[in-house]
């Protein structure tokens, strides 16, 4: 399936979650969305000092394995990553 958004990818991260929450850098500012792929179910939560969690309840974000998302965020935000998988974070612009 191709999606095609009409956005500018900028910057990569690439992020190892393991179980525990990990957050990526700061996003530059030119960022005005970004893009989550990832090959396993991970949680995930934007802001400036991110903690993501796995708790039913908590307002961490599900996305689910191979259905990458795009998400609308402010320059310097971050996003925090908990589950197990490889996580592919793509800043983009408009």
């Amino acid at each position: 399936m191709s999606f095609n958004y009409g956005l500018r990818p900028t910057t990569h991260q690439s992020l190892t979650a393991s179980g525990s929450s990990v957050a990526s850098a700061a996003f530059g500012t030119q960022t005005e969305y970004v893009r989550i792929a990832t090959p396993a179910d991970i949680h995930i939560l934007f802001g400036t000092t991110p903690t993501a969690s796995a708790t039913a309840g908590s307002a961490s974000i599900f996305v689910p394995a191979d259905q990458p998302e795009i998400f609308k965020v402010s320059p310097g935000e971050k996003v925090a990553v908990i589950g197990t998988a490889e996580v592919s974070v793509t800043e983009m612009s408009g």
